[in-house]
């Protein structure tokens, strides 16, 4: 982990950085956090650090050790599709509202993100593949002109890198969402709202399909070894 500056938002910080390490694999599920480890390695005080665990806690990303403490929490595939029914409410509504709303002074954007997430592909990096894809559907929820969307989803997006990260880490071909990303942003250019709005729904279902079957053979393949 990389020392962190103090700023206002150290709390969010360290927050950040915690479920960074826990989405690339290098804090496993039942795996102990150790508060002073963490806040020595980001260079800060325990206080952020224990309010940023407190956080993660209750937003299920960590739980109740043994004894006392926290660990990281096992994904649980029925909690996962849960997650993505929310998800596919919740972002059909932002992609119906982004293509009503759509200019054309947004698209070069919208290209630009595209770039990028095929970019975190073709490199290989589940930390920018993870980041490209939130900053896609960012850039969605902006153009919804909702400010009720992203608040919405903020605990969505907390299990989602999750959920992201430890099937990136193991799936020999990960599944690449950025032709589907590039058909639901022609739709939203095209202000088709209906349409977008289906194709957000299909698209967030299939991912959950994918995430869920990976997870299933993970907890199989962890259960026989």
């Amino acid at each position: 982990m990389k020392i962190l500056e103090t700023q206002p938002k150290l709390v969010e910080q360290v927050h950040k950085a915690i479920l960074a390490e826990i989405a690339e694999g290098k804090l496993r599920p039942g795996e102990r956090i150790i508060q002073e480890q963490i806040a020595q390695e980001l260079g800060v005080s325990r206080q952020p650090v224990q309010q940023a665990l407190v956080l993660l806690k209750n937003q299920g990303v960590l739980r109740d050790a043994p004894g006392r403490g926290l660990l990281v929490a096992p994904l649980d595939p029925k909690f996962v599709r849960q997650m993505y029914e929310i998800r596919a409410v919740i972002e059909g509504l932002a992609f119906r509202k982004a293509a009503e709303n759509f200019t054309q002074s947004a698209k070069a954007l919208s290209e630009q993100l595209l770039t990028a997430g095929r970019e975190a592909v073709r490199n290989n990096s589940v930390s920018d593949m993870i980041a490209a894809d939130m900053a896609f559907h960012n850039f969605i929820y902006e153009l919804a002109d909702n400010p009720l969307i992203s608040p919405a989803m903020e605990m969505q997006w907390v299990n989602t890198q999750r959920v992201m990260g430890s099937v990136l880490l193991s799936a020999d071909k990960p599944r690449d969402i950025w032709d589907e990303h590039e058909a639901m942003i022609k739709l939203v250019v095209a202000g088709d709202a209906v349409k977008a709005e289906q194709a957000a729904r299909r698209h967030l279902e299939q991912a959950a399909n994918f995430m869920i079957e990976r997870l299933r053979d993970q907890i199989d393949s962890e259960n026989v070894a």
